[in-house]
């Protein structure tokens, strides 16, 4: 059954930045009906109305922003169901890019990162289906199956050619966020990898850290967000609080007052002022961001890598009376400095970009660590 994404668009007028009168919305919604009268009686093919309708709310809410969407009642049960030991996923963080399902990160350790798959590539194929044209959240349910099975994706890549094909077998995504080691030529330095702002992230980052403040020789510390898609907001605000003293670390501004909020420093660094090197790249997003963003803005740390993903947005799952939802954005984040990072994300003070074929993080094909590495015996 075809979708009529025109439909979509028409939809969407009524949202536009023009400001109707009650009687020019009314004569809109009256042409919609028009539309689908027409489409009903003319279209060459036959079409389920209530599919189109599904597609023209969707339309709406994806005409806003990349990350606002609508839920069938379908789709809204299976996202709240918990089908931990029956569905598996492949490892990676996806968001829309001007109608395109683009990857934020691969998740260390899983099996879409040990595919291959990359941040900044363009899902087009999930198995036979063309992507073009669905939301993120029907293309999430077309990843997601039982356990062991696999699938193949097809990804555009920046600088290649021809579309790239992965086979990937699901599994049960569990993420370890925090790991560390001592790196550096004289094992002076604290290396901790933080790839997600999960529940417990925070416990398990100060732990690592005291134990590192333990040893006399570490001089300071390298933090690796790279291919970290983000997570809580009370997360992020938490371990950037670990390296203040005092000071803004985040803000969120949306229409209503309760969504409008600032976040400030307690008192005490946890590693005394010892310096600090953040790693980012495409990656890095949301919180990941407001971490960077915030130690970057307080001249507290040096980001080095690449350009972060841009997504400084939050949203809140809203039910329907049909059974179904939306996903809506209610409020931007804000860095110290006052810039939103939507869209934008956080420039690093150095910029290195990944370099090689075999490039693979945390190893000795890593560039962009030892350029951070570098930075400390210089």
């Amino acid at each position: 059954m075809k979708k009529i994404i025109i439909v979509s668009a028409l939809f969407s007028l009524i949202f536009s930045s023009t400001s109707y009168s009650k009687n020019e919305l009314y004569e809109k919604i009256d042409l919609f009906g028009e539309v689908l009268e027409n489409i009903k009686k003319e279209y060459v093919d036959d079409v389920d109305q209530a599919e189109v309708m599904d597609s023209a709310i969707n339309g709406v809410l994806q005409s806003l922003d990349p990350y606002s969407a609508y839920m069938s009642p379908e789709l809204f049960k299976e996202m709240q169901t918990d089908t931990r030991g029956e569905f598996g996923g492949l490892g990676i963080e996806i968001g829309m890019e001007s109608g395109v399902v683009k990857v934020i990160s691969p998740i260390d350790d899983t099996p879409a990162a040990k595919a291959g798959i990359k941040a900044g590539d363009y899902i087009v194929k999930i198995g036979k289906e063309q992507v073009q044209g669905k939301s993120l959240l029907e293309a999430v349910k077309l990843m997601r199956g039982p356990v062991g099975t696999s699938i193949n994706l097809t990804v555009r890549r920046k600088n290649v050619k021809k579309p790239i094909e992965f086979t990937i077998t699901r599994k049960i995504i569990e993420v370890q966020s925090v790991s560390s080691k001592i790196i550096g030529d004289q094992k002076n330095l604290g290396y901790i990898r933080l790839k997600s702002f999960n529940e417990n992230s925070d416990k398990q980052f100060l732990k690592s850290v005291k134990e590192f403040e333990k040893k006399p020789k570490i001089k300071g510390y390298v933090l690796d967000l790279r291919n970290n898609p983000g997570g809580l907001l009370t997360q992020a605000i938490n371990i950037t609080d670990f390296f203040l003293d005092d000071g803004e670390i985040v803000s969120t501004k949306g229409r209503k007052i309760s969504e409008t909020r600032k976040f400030f420093a307690r008192r005490g660094d946890e590693v005394k002022g010892k310096p600090i090197v953040v790693l980012i790249n495409n990656g890095s997003a949301s919180a990941s961001e407001i971490f960077a963003g915030a130690l970057k803005d307080h001249k507290r740390a040096i980001i080095l890598g690449e350009n972060s993903y841009g997504k400084g947005s939050v949203q809140s799952i809203i039910p329907l009376t049909n059974g179904g939802g939306m996903r809506l954005t209610i409020s931007k984040y804000y860095l110290p400095s006052g810039k939103s990072i939507s869209e934008v994300g956080v420039t690093p003070d150095i910029l290195v970009e990944a370099e090689g074929e075999d490039f693979q993080i945390n190893s000795d094909k890593d560039n962009q660590l030892n350029y951070a590495i570098k930075l400390f015996n210089s």
